[in-house]
Order: structure tokens, then C-alpha cells, then sequence
């Protein structure tokens, strides 16, 4: 069986992401993709047997070849992508915004995946199967005060979900992203307390969002149930836009 890969793996809603993965039906094998924290990848493939850990800079074309590779030779080939890795900054203004830290946020969040979905998708075409989910942001779909880069870098993932969906979708493969509002894991942990409960107040769910109920929409995206969606934004952001 072909496998799932979940890049940024070790993080908390890679790990998530994982865990609904392997709960679902069958017993498709996982590729946990880390880069700067192997050991966390690591950890959950112990959690979850039977997975293969691979470190990577996705933003290395010979990298995601080689990433790809060693799981066409583990499992036969990826079905199921996840573009999950991504960075951000703290949130600041654009005059104080690096040309450097712009062009490391789409490195990481746009070329990555873009990368990624070049090298799994010729696989999917030939199996007129396959499914690919990426992780925007809800500042990717509105747009985000003192968040211009990261804004730019998510709205990009968005477009690039949006024209691939049209470009697989007569080979069989659909390609759609989730756009979490804030959610409550250590990407969040510039924000001072106040300003996370300032962050959750905003919300009409009135708290912030959780790994889990991300992973819920990306594991709804990689089912056969979602078979005729593709090309589709699914907020998980409690409301906020």
C-alpha cells in the first residue's frame, strides 16, 4: 500500500495530523517528515509502528527527491500528501520586516510545498488517484496586521492549491488546503498570554483551536468521502473570519 507523508511531522499538528491518519480506515504506512527536530519525529513513530522517519530541507529540490525516493522504495509510492511544514514571525511590522526573513517564509511555506507537490504528483497521475492537502492560514484567506509576510507566504499556498486542483483534477487527484485560525501549539508561544486571551475573545467559539480538530479537516480531505472536493479552503478558526 502507497503511503502518507506529512511533512513537519514532529510538530504539533504534524503529530496530530499523523495520529488521524493512522486512525483511519486500513493500515495505510506514514512518512513523518522533520527537519530541525528529528527526535520528536522520532518519538511518534514509536507511537505509531510501522512509520518511517525522514529528515529533509524541503526547500532543497535533491532533498524532496531524495524524501520521495525512500518512500517509493519503502511503500511503492506517496498517495496521501500533507504540506504541513511551515514557519512564521513574530508579528511585526512590515518596515521591520527582513528581505531575508521574507524570502525564508516562502522558502519554507510556498517553494516547500511547491516542491513536494511537483515530485508526488506525477505518481498520483498514474494511479488516477491521490490526494493532496495543504496548510494555509486563516491571514492566508484575510489577510493579517503586522503578518504581512506570513500573510503573503499562506494566501500564495492557497493559489497554488487552487491551480493544481484544476490541473490534477481530470488524472483523479484532489488537491485541497486547511486554513487554521490560531490554534494553541508552540508556534504560538511569542504571544504573551494577554494576547492570546485577546486572540480567543475575538473568536465567536470564544477559545483557541486544537491540533486535533485541524488534523480532523486534513484527515476529511484525504478520505475517499471527499472524493469530489478539490480545490476547496475549509477554515478550522472557530469563526474568526
Amino acid at each position: 500500500m502507497a503511503a502518507a507523508l506529512i511533512t513537519g511531522a514532529s510538530g504539533a499538528i504534524g503529530a496530530a495530523i499523523a495520529r488521524a491518519l493512522a486512525a483511519g480506515p486500513g493500515e495505510r504506512p506514514l512518512i513523518l517528515h522533520a527537519c530541525r527536530h528529528p527526535a520528536a519525529a522520532e518519538a511518534l513513530a514509536r507511537e505509531l509502528p510501522g512509520s518511517l522517519v525522514c529528515t529533509a530541507d524541503l526547500t532543497d529540490e535533491a532533498a524532496v527527491d531524495a524524501l520521495f525516493r525512500r518512500g517509493e522504495e519503502a511503500f511503492g509510492g506517496v498517495d496521501i500528501l500533507v504540506n504541513n511544514a511551515g514557519v512564521a514571525l513574530p508579528q511585526q511590522l512590515m518596515t521591520d520586516t527582513s528581505a531575508v526573513d521574507f524570502d525564508r517564509l516562502f522558502a519554507v511555506n510556498v517553494r516547500a510545498a511547491f516542491l513536494c507537490c511537483r515530485r508526488a504528483a506525477p505518481y498520483m497521475v498514474r494511479q488516477k488517484a491521490g490526494r493532496i492537502v495543504n496548510i494555509s492560514s486563516m491571514w492566508g484567506v484575510a489577510g493579517g496586521s503586522c503578518e504581512v509576510a506570513y500573510s503573503a507566504a499562506k494566501a500564495a499556498v492557497i493559489g497554488l492549491t487552487r491551480a493544481l486542483a484544476r490541473e490534477l483534477g481530470p488524472s483523479g487527484v484532489t488537491v485541497n488546503c486547511v486554513a487554521p485560525g490560531v490554534i494553541d501549539t508552540p508556534m504560538n508561544a511569542h504571544l504573551s498570554p494577554e494576547e492570546l486571551a485577546a486572540l480567543a475573545e475575538q473568536t465567536p467559539m470564544g477559545r483557541l483551536g486544537s491540533p486535533e480538530e485541524v488534523a480532523a479537516a486534513v484527515r476529511f480531505f484525504a478520505e475517499d468521502a471527499a472524493g469530489f472536493c478539490t480545490g476547496q479552503v475549509l477554515g478550522v478558526d472557530g469563526g474568526f473570519l
